[in-house]
């Protein structure tokens, strides 16, 4: 074995450590939370210790030695609270997290090829161990004390890698079928060669067969990628515990859920939107144990994170028990900024839209959890980059919730095609509401906008060719495709309809990245490429241009 081979497994073994130190930190980090509140259960100890134990010997043998040093120290206290010399009070246990943060930057830090312990670093195992010899005390003193841990990832500019782990008998399965794959195309093949000897209907049915197979292992790939929510969502144990004690309140995580799956692309996109979800029902919606008593609430709030299937779309729900939205401050701050002509004027519906506007915030100062206005806007981009859609509902001193709608995967989507100016585009079709013709009135004006009389509804719609800055040319006959995103909806005025098609969705490149209203691409069976439409962007925009005149305007009878 030459030395280039030898740098290839160091770096495979180095992949597999980092991606099992990340889950053996992250259950650590859910056994402290635990810990905090079962003191007595000696087999979260117990654990606890096989975790570090483990970590310290894995990262010897890549040769990680500021990780191995840290866990040593964290093996050293974690053997004394196991011997009973020390009780993990929640002091102890806050110093007990403080390493696993230290510990995954430390792991970061390493896997970028910096291996020795930096000062920080140092100066926490020295904590660690001051802390291992106060036998007999409650705890090792102020969690604040503590170095603040440079925050885990991977180092700036180099993706992050990803592993996912997937059962033998899916992987077996999908050999069988690429086999079957393989022997239904020679058989294809060699049909075609002697094409002139069959009839079309023996070609058609071997072809037939041949696609089966294919849609069989597409379908076995995509379970494949799919993983329960659960872990995703016992993290935020951390997140609650953390915040909860900052702000003295007292709360309680319920998750609800945690078996249903989704794909493993969408656990990754949606990470940031749940924290900040969390984050905002802890400290706007959750009060303090004195005003919950006042109020005649039990002083031990109550957070609610859901997950459930509905359809075809994954629903994630964070609901709280707290105070629910100020309506009249929300409505002050958004006049403040120029979103709103008259805070007096702002209804129930303005008031759901505006808390998803960016530099929108109700608190008075500038805290690390909230004050900067950079909360639910993130929630919505992040949601709608995913062609999902986000909520709220909030009644005064009953409590939020706030809800988001998620494809299950990202790669494959059932979508309806339309045609404008020669050119087809695809619509979701979980956005897709109903088809109808374009009125004759509405054909005759011509205008890039206008609204619908929809049976008694006013549908505002725009008409995607000018949105599009395509030809100006109208097809004789028009159709409206109303689409929805959460309870508004809006109206995509076309030249053709086109029918259902299950897309391959392939990111759009470079340079069309960020272009308003289209948040995809696919290709066509004819090789062409088809834009997928970005359908909460052109609704929004449907509603704005709809508002200011839709008193004025009339409207067209559909």
């Amino acid at each position: 074995m030459d030395e280039h081979e030898i740098q290839i497994d160091r770096e495979a073994l180095v992949r597999v450590f980092v991606a099992e130190a990340g889950e053996n930190l992250g259950a650590m980090e859910q056994a402290l939370v635990a810990l905090e509140s079962r003191p007595d259960d000696g087999e979260l100890v117990h654990g606890l210790f096989r975790v570090a134990h483990t970590l310290k010997g894995s990262a010897s043998l890549v040769g990680f030695d500021a990780v191995r040093d840290v866990a040593h120290e964290l093996e050293a206290l974690l053997e004394r609270v196991r011997g009973k010399a020390l009780q993990p009070g929640p002091a102890l246990v806050t110093l007990l997290l403080r390493s696993v943060d230290v510990l995954r930057a430390a792991v970061a830090e390493a896997a970028a090829g910096r291996t020795a312990a930096t000062p920080e670093v140092e100066a926490f195992r020295d904590r660690i161990r001051r802390a291992a010899g106060a036998a007999g005390q409650a705890g090792p003193g102020p969690a604040a004390e503590a170095p603040a841990p440079t925050p885990a990832g991977a180092p700036a500019g180099e993706p992050a890698r990803r592993s996912l782990r997937v059962d033998v008998w899916k992987l077996d399965r999908m050999l069988n079928l690429a086999g079957e794959i393989a022997i239904a195309r020679g058989r294809f093949a060699d049909m075609l060669e002697r094409r002139h000897s069959l009839t079309v209907d023996q070609i058609l049915e071997a072809h037939r067969e041949t696609d089966r197979l294919h849609l069989d292992l597409q379908d076995l790939i995509m379970k494949a990628r799919m993983v329960p929510v659960g872990p995703m969502f016992q993290q935020h144990r951390r997140t609650v515990r953390d915040i909860a004690a900052a702000q003295g309140k007292q709360v309680r995580l319920i998750l609800e859920g945690e078996e249903v799956e989704v794909d493993t692309a969408v656990v990754e996109h949606i990470r940031d939107p749940l924290t900040h979800m969390v984050r905002n029902a802890l400290d706007h919606g959750i009060e303090r144990p004195e005003v919950r008593r006042e109020r005649g609430k039990d002083p031990v709030g109550r957070v609610i994170l859901r997950a459930l299937h509905d359809g075809g779309s994954l629903v994630i729900e964070v609901e709280d028990d707290g105070a629910g939205f100020d309506r009249s401050r929300i409505a002050e701050r958004a006049a403040a900024l120029g979103l709103v002509a008259d805070a007096a004027e702002v209804g129930e519906d303005e008031v759901r839209r505006l808390v998803f506007e960016p530099g929108l915030s109700t608190s008075e100062t500038v805290t690390e959890i909230s004050g900067r206005g950079v909360g639910m806007d993130v929630v919505r981009r992040n949601v709608e980059a995913l062609r999902g859609s986000a909520t709220v509902q909030s009644e005064p001193e009953r409590g939020t919730r706030i809800s988001i709608r998620l494809p299950l995967t990202l790669a494959i989507i059932q979508g309806f095609q339309v045609a404008v100016d020669g050119d087809t585009f695809i619509v979701p079709l979980d956005s897709v509401v109903e088809c109808l013709d374009l009125p004759p009135e509405a054909r005759a004006g011509g205008e890039a906008e206008g609204v619908l009389n929809l049976r008694g509804r006013p549908v505002p719609y725009l008409r995607l060719g000018r949105r599009l800055g395509l030809g100006q040319g109208r097809a004789a006959r028009e159709s409206v495709l109303v689409v929805r995103d959460g309870t508004a909806v809006a109206g995509l005025a076309v030249d053709a309809l086109l029918g259902e098609s299950q897309t391959v969705v392939k990111p759009l490149g470079r340079l069309f990245r960020g272009v308003p209203g289209v948040s995809g691409s696919a290709v066509l069976g004819s090789g062409r490429v088809a834009l997928i439409l970005d359908v909460p962007a052109l609704l929004r925009e449907a509603l704005a241009r709809a508002r200011p005149g839709s008193q004025a305007q009339g409207a067209a009878q559909a």
